[in-house]
């Protein structure tokens, strides 16, 4: 009787990133669609690393947020509409805003395993083309017609439609089990926290300035390809000030006492896609690329937003990753000290200084503000919710390469369903 062997864990290297500048809503992108966002993001990645050739990558793997029927089959039809090898496989993954880094972690494991040598992880999601639903009371009788067995009682269920049948169910940005918006359970949680409006407000300028000098200095130019006349993200406001930005009328939370979060200090809706190459070692030493860093550690989490201890603060819809975090370093014999550059999804501002203060009430060190978003971060980029993934995994790799010298960086992304994707970045 045969016995397997145990797998070898390779290390999984991140050799680059591709992402389309990220747009607002309704704006230069509002015709987009998530596929050709997708495709353009990685038709970059494949001219950069001249992965045209069959065969060149093992997997396509990405996701979509806010999804129409037609994007069921999501990341294997961008494959086919791109320059990658159509016979590439492919599949959609889909985990909120946690979706690009849980798409990287997924190609990650099968290349640890030896499964796979190569693959391409990211996602698109567009707010300005989002799916609008059939109103349900006419789904029923539309239902009840294409069941009908003869004609006379296809027509009797068709003249139960009505003129407010015809409104469509419009997308909202609430939790489902709570009715509550994104933005207003942040509120909830920044006041738990005390998280004041200043900080909130110094947060997001630092955010628009540091990614404005990223662009000045060439950051970008090997990470975002143009994309119907955009260059630039066109949340990007690089003068931004707190002062500016003290100016602004709150709008979430304004049902409590002295809300202040802001349009300023919140991440706007946002159109975009992004993609990251993920290979082994052996796989890039064959092609003559050097690493930008290694993915070492990942862990998801997530919190009773619903039941939880939600007044205090603990269980916040965007809370996940306090938990996520700390058990990852745990995992990893690592404290926060032994990290040069951590990325924090910047959903809204008040998130993250909420998130920061419970990593301290959880006994991690402070976090040095130097080392937080060095070229901005969703604040300022804009946050397609299954893009930001990609998008801070590829950042982040080159940060550390930027270095030349051993170094490590984490990453914390929260998302919708009160839940919490994390990882590690290392660079030997």
């Amino acid at each position: 009787m045969s016995t397997l062997k145990p797998a070898t864990v390779r290390r999984v290297a991140v050799i680059g990133g591709s992402r389309v500048p990220f747009a607002r809503s309704d704006g230069p992108y509002a015709t987009a669609s998530n596929q050709e966002m997708l495709t353009a993001a990685l038709d970059g990645l494949v001219d950069r690393y001249d992965l045209q050739q069959p065969g060149a990558v093992d997997e396509f793997v990405a996701g979509a947020v806010l999804k129409h029927s037609r994007d069921f089959n999501l990341a294997r039809e961008t494959v086919l509409g791109s320059r990658l090898d159509p016979r590439t496989p492919a599949y959609d993954i889909q985990q909120a805003c946690g979706t690009g880094l849980q798409a990287v972690v997924a190609a990650a494991n099968k290349i640890a395993l030896g499964q796979t040598d190569a693959a391409v992880a990211g996602g698109s999601d567009t707010a300005s083309d989002a799916p609008l639903g059939v109103n349900d009371d006419l789904r029923k009788v539309l239902l009840e017609a294409r069941r009908a067995k003869t004609l006379g009682a296809r027509l009797k269920a068709l003249a139960k439609v009505r003129p407010g049948h015809l409104v469509p169910d419009i997308p909202r940005n609430a939790e489902p089990r709570t009715g509550l918006s994104m933005g207003e359970h942040a509120a909830v949680t920044a006041r738990a926290w005390g998280v004041s409006r200043e900080a909130q407000d110094e947060l997001a300028a630092a955010s628009h300035q540091k990614l404005a000098a990223a662009y000045e200095r060439g950051f970008f130019q090997d990470l975002v390809v143009p994309f119907r006349g955009l260059a630039r993200d066109q949340n990007l406001r690089p003068g931004s000030t707190v002062a500016e930005l003290a100016a602004l009328q709150p709008v979430f939370g304004l049902g409590g006492p002295e809300p202040t979060m802001t349009a300023g200090n919140s991440t706007p809706l946002t159109d975009g896609a992004a993609v990251v190459l993920l290979a082994s070692e052996e796989w890039a030493e064959r092609r003559g690329l050097e690493p930008l860093a290694y993915l070492t550690a990942y862990e998801t989490a997530a919190v009773d937003f619903v039941h939880g201890d939600v007044a205090d603060g603990e269980d916040g819809l965007l809370m996940a990753p306090a938990y996520a975090v700390p058990r990852m370093l745990e995992r990893a014999g690592l404290g926060l000290d032994d990290f040069d550059l951590v990325e924090v999804h910047e959903a809204f501002a008040s998130q993250v200084l909420a998130t920061l203060a419970a990593w301290e009430k959880r006994g991690l060190p402070p976090v040095d503000r130097a080392r937080l978003n060095l070229a901005g971060s969703s604040l300022a980029t804009g946050h397609p919710f299954a893009a930001t993934g990609a998008r801070i995994v590829a950042t982040l790799a080159k940060l550390l390469a930027e270095r030349d010298a051993p170094g490590r960086g984490l990453i914390s992304i929260c998302a919708a369903g009160g839940q919490g994707v994390t990882a590690v970045l290392e660079r030997p």
